[in-house]
């Protein structure tokens, strides 16, 4: 307020030091959270990466390096109890590389292995003495899962979900790129069961009740016409992630619905009152009752103790709300917004479509540092709505698609925005993106995809090129040729003109902001 002091907040990301010597940072995960039994069958893997860098960032080490010619490779071991588990050549500067192994010769179990990755150096140039390098991680292979019970697997090599179709009625893992709505619950879904239906013949993936969930009898029925839709549920604890006993009576009223997708806890707890470690302790026991769904938060502030949040979270959700506001001047409170005072409604935003690839760059970035690339994702929650508060107006349709391809391009591998119901034309442009996600979602989310970023005038556009059975070559030079072109016959500077184009083998998103 106006006669608040200005108080730095605090809690800012900390910047690495230096290092004048070149740094190896390990790090290894496994390539599937969790294996099952059912996965025996098929070889499993870890993934490594071995990023070079002069950033004291987590896990970093001096290595010597040749001065010239090729760096060479590491040598890498990982070990279960003392067992060897996998093991052999990863390049310097690799990213996920894999190194297989089965999961024969452990036995499924709740609590999950610690795993020890290490990896050993020699320069022939230097003719030095190895050098050692070493990682830790865990490796989650629990036991199948009562019938009935859904599983949701994460790939690491890319932070997508996989999972059963949500009726329940068999069929195989397939990758999911959820896009829907955080929606009204006792006002929405639970006074009109057809809206589910509606919903799902519109083309979205997964719907987020927002709680509270006052009347259990309509929870169950929302829950079950879900199920029998085959659409995905985003489990929302909001008002009860920080009370243990409601947490377990939730997890285990919940956990056996073959719909369920994933967990979510704190909703924007940073820059309140929730101490900083209780999306930790929720995480925990979340998992202590059911691991076999991952766990999603959405963090609002731009830049507020980020770690210890996100070290509570499979997958972290950024919601920069940057239409139809006043970036500098608080038009709730009447005063200027800084880094230290005021809130605008969009944390240290400028009020350009920009402010979300920043976003999402600065939590990649954070990421990376922390040494968490391998084990966590990050979705994106675009503005739907508007007319209110901080916020002038609703977006256009346009622009709410502008909002979730920038932040796909920029690494978001979930869409939900914040809330339904909505316009006729969010919801429409929203649908179409999901529509198209269905082919889509084959690029982004294929590991072996290769990606490629460009923004020019701001244009900015995402290009994941992938091999297929039915393809003998890459389609990226294609795609590649035709940018500019469809750039500019298109009118794509104009704001919120998308194009999605397809080619053999590959696939983009090219937008103008």
């Amino acid at each position: 307020m106006a006669s608040s002091p200005v108080v730095p907040p605090g809690g800012r990301f900390p910047i690495p030091s230096t290092s004048s010597k070149p740094l190896l940072a390990l790090r290894c995960a496994p390539a599937i959270k969790p294996y099952l039994p059912e996965d025996t069958s098929a070889p499993a893997a870890f993934i490594v990466d071995a990023p070079l860098t002069h950033l004291q960032i987590d896990n970093a080490a001096p290595i010597d390096l040749p001065t010239h010619g090729l760096l060479g490779e590491l040598v890498v071991s990982i070990k279960v109890d003392g067992h060897t588990l996998a093991d052999g050549p990863v390049a310097l500067n690799a990213s996920k590389a894999e190194l297989s192994f089965s999961l024969r010769g452990l036995k499924p179990r709740a609590a999950a292995y610690d795993v020890e990755c290490s990896a050993t150096y020699t320069s022939l140039e230097l003719k030095s003495k190895p050098q050692t390098f070493s990682a830790k991680t865990t490796l989650s292979y629990l036991p199948s899962p009562p019938d009935g019970r859904s599983v949701t697997k994460m790939d690491l090599r890319t932070g997508a979900l996989l999972a059963k179709p949500a009726t329940g009625k068999g069929g195989q893992y397939e990758t999911v790129f959820p896009v829907g709505f955080y929606t009204d619950f006792g006002g929405y879904l639970a006074t009109n069961l057809s809206v589910i239906n509606e919903i799902k013949a519109q083309g979205f993936t997964v719907i987020h009740p927002i709680p509270t969930y006052d009347n259990l009898t309509a929870l169950a029925e929302v829950v079950q016409r879900m199920e029998e839709v085959g659409i995905y549920l985003m489990y929302d604890m909001r008002w009860t992630y920080m009370n243990s006993t409601a947490v377990a009576e939730e997890v285990n009223r919940i956990k056996n619905s073959p719909a369920l997708l994933l967990w979510y806890t704190g909703d924007e707890p940073d820059g309140t009152s929730d101490p900083l470690n209780a999306t930790s302790i929720a995480y925990d026991l979340i998992y202590s009752l059911d691991g076999y769904h991952p766990v999603s938060l959405v963090l609002n502030c731009e830049n507020y103790y980020w770690t210890q949040y996100t070290a509570g979270t499979d997958i972290v959700m950024q919601d920069t709300y940057m239409i139809g506001l006043n970036a500098t001047w608080s038009v709730e409170w009447n005063t200027p917004c800084t880094p230290d005072y005021g809130d605008c409604g969009c944390d240290n935003c400028k009020g350009e479509f920009e402010d979300i690839s920043t976003r999402m760059d600065e939590f990649a970035e954070r990421r990376f540092i922390d040494g968490w690339e391998l084990s966590k994702a990050m979705w994106t929650v675009p503005q739907g709505f508007g007319g209110s508060e901080y916020w002038s107006r609703v977006p256009t349709g346009l622009e709410f698609v502008v909002q979730s391809v920038l932040a796909i391009n920029h690494g978001a591998l979930g869409v939900v925005s914040w809330s339904a119901p909505t316009t006729d034309y969010i919801t429409a442009s929203a649908a179409l993106l999901s529509r198209s996600l269905t082919t889509m979602k084959d690029f982004i989310l294929n590991p072996y995809a290769t990606f490629e970023h460009a923004y020019i005038d701001r244009v900015d556009v995402g290009i994941w090129t992938a091999r297929f059975d039915l393809s003998s070559v890459s389609g990226g030079l294609a795609l590649k040729a035709l940018i500019h072109r469809q750039v500019l016959d298109s009118g794509a500077k104009l704001s919120g003109h998308v194009i999605t184009l397809e080619s053999v083998g590959t696939g983009g998103f090219i937008l103008g902001i």
